[in-house]
């Protein structure tokens, strides 16, 4: 069903041509809908610049400000509940611009990785290698889909149940527009805010989850290829050589591809990660001691999505550490024992840069991994106890 409407989720039969690079085309085009990349057309350059200066100011700057304003105006009106529905997705709207300003800001970046990828695509000739190409091509544009879907869900639940109590789910400041005698319109207008830039939020998560998924793409391939070394013995001891160098050339093209996105995705998960805790916290408060049925499903969904930005990701990374250790194991199983002197210490100094995992850290200080990640997490649960402990929820029942 997916598929009719997002063809991209689709495998592609071999008879067609697909590059790594197609794993972002729906991310490449909601982030052009927002002015982070370049006009298709040169001589549009100007308006479009103008457009990105515009939907970013509204959606990075004005839109954070305005839940201030209304947390100032509307403090004493505020029900406990409401508060705590606006707080939280108010402090991951504040992470939500960090994220956006570092994914902005590695624009260049991005480009210099898909131009590695297309040059790790060069060595792809087989059709058991392409198709490996195009099952994760499907999986990275399929991530995009999902995470739409889920962060768009949560928009519409909590948005509707609001609405069915006759209240403004995010209580925004809209300037110039009375909310209460504009109840429907005001509410139309904090949905497509809240959705743009939920929207906003979601390239932000998906970008280093579909990435990373093709570095371990080709990972995969490059640890296929280092164990069928001097399998074919028709070939001579310097084609096998030149195959050993190959393979050295795909390892460093992916340590290079995972370098041009080092420094964004340090920014971004760090941001995750020191939020993560706290929106979680306030968001379980919230669920067990204020939030009726509707509120509570759509905080519910609200956690799911912040969950969603961090462990796929972490999860990513650990198989990707797993997956360095099996290349050094597999060129180390290679038939490499009859081989001559050169090969043998090409060899070793392959083995040597094998054994060094491919790791990313979070603001150069926290190691992107599932551990750090439950660490977090488990924030949340002491913020719970200690609320439970001390019984202020009953405070402001």
């Amino acid at each position: 069903m997916l598929g009719k409407f997002f063809p991209r989720i689709k495998v592609l039969p071999l008879t067609e041509r697909t590059r790594s690079r197609d794993a972002f085309v729906y991310l490449d085009r909601v982030q052009k809908i927002f002015g982070w990349t370049e006009p298709d057309n040169q001589k549009w350059r100007i308006a479009y610049i103008l457009w990105g200066i515009f939907i970013n100011v509204l959606l990075i700057f004005l839109l954070p400000i305005s839940m201030l304003v209304s947390y100032i105006q509307m403090f004493k009106s505020f029900t406990a509940g409401e508060f705590l529905s606006s707080l939280e997705i108010t402090v991951n709207m504040y992470g939500c611009v960090l994220k956006c300003l570092y994914t902005i800001w590695g624009y260049q970046g991005f480009k210099a990785a898909r131009r590695v990828l297309d040059d790790l695509d060069l060595r792809c000739t087989s059709d058991e290698e392409r198709s490996s190409v195009h099952r994760c091509v499907a999986l990275g544009n399929m991530c995009y889909v999902f995470y739409h879907i889920i962060y768009s869900g949560f928009v519409v639940v909590n948005w509707s149940g609001y609405l069915l109590m006759g209240r403004h789910a995010w209580l925004m400041y809209l300037p110039g527009l009375d909310a209460e005698k504009n109840f429907f319109i005001s509410s139309l207008c904090e949905i497509f805010l809240m959705g743009s830039c939920v929207t906003m939020d979601q390239c932000t998560d998906v970008s280093p989850l579909a990435h990373m998924l093709m570095a371990r793409c080709h990972i995969v391939l490059l640890k296929d290829r280092l164990s069928k070394l001097r399998s074919d013995s028709s070939k001579n001891e310097e084609q096998h050589h030149e195959e050993l160098s190959k393979c050295v050339q795909d390892h460093r093209l992916i340590l290079d591809y995972v370098n041009a996105l080092r420094s964004v995705f340090s920014g971004t998960i760090c941001v995750q990660f020191l939020l993560i805790g706290i929106v979680l916290g306030l968001s379980m408060i919230n669920v067990m001691f204020f939030s009726t049925l509707w509120t509570g499903i759509g905080t519910a969904c609200f956690m799911f999505c912040v969950l969603l930005e961090t462990f796929p990701f972490c999860y990513l990374c650990n198989t990707i550490i797993d997956d360095c250790q099996e290349l050094s194991d597999s060129l180390f199983q290679s038939n490499w024992t009859s081989a001559n002197r050169k090969y043998k210490s090409t060899l070793v100094y392959f083995l040597h840069n094998l054994q060094q995992p491919i790791t990313l850290t979070a603001g150069g200080v926290f190691p992107i991994c599932m551990q750090t990640n439950l660490s977090m997490v488990k924030l949340a649960f002491s913020v719970v106890t200690i609320i439970k402990q001390f019984n202020l929820a009953d405070k402001f029942q």
